[in-house]
């Protein structure tokens, strides 16, 4: 037969092996939304990284456009000096 001291202590091993597994579940469940969390925020930003190259691409289309239209002028304004220097 147990003891009295062993039927006290069993109580208290008990409350200790609940309040630990207890302690593991909530480190668990808070591990899993910061997970989830931070899943979302390196979703975001891949998101902003895919508008950003989209938005990059763009400004290399309109530099191009623009250095093609500033031929074209130099090339209107030559024809337009050619024509005002003639008789």
């Amino acid at each position: 037969m147990m003891s009295e001291t062993a039927l006290r202590e069993q109580p208290a091993e008990l409350r200790i092996t609940i309040a630990v597994g207890a302690a593991l579940l909530v480190q668990s469940a808070l591990g899993l939304v910061w997970a989830g969390a931070a899943a979302e925020r390196l979703s975001q930003l891949e998101r902003r990284a895919d508008v950003s190259a989209e938005i990059i691409e763009r400004t290399v289309r309109v530099e191009e456009q623009i250095g093609a239209m500033r031929e074209q002028l130099g090339r209107i304004e030559m024809k337009l000096d050619r024509t005002e220097g003639a008789p």
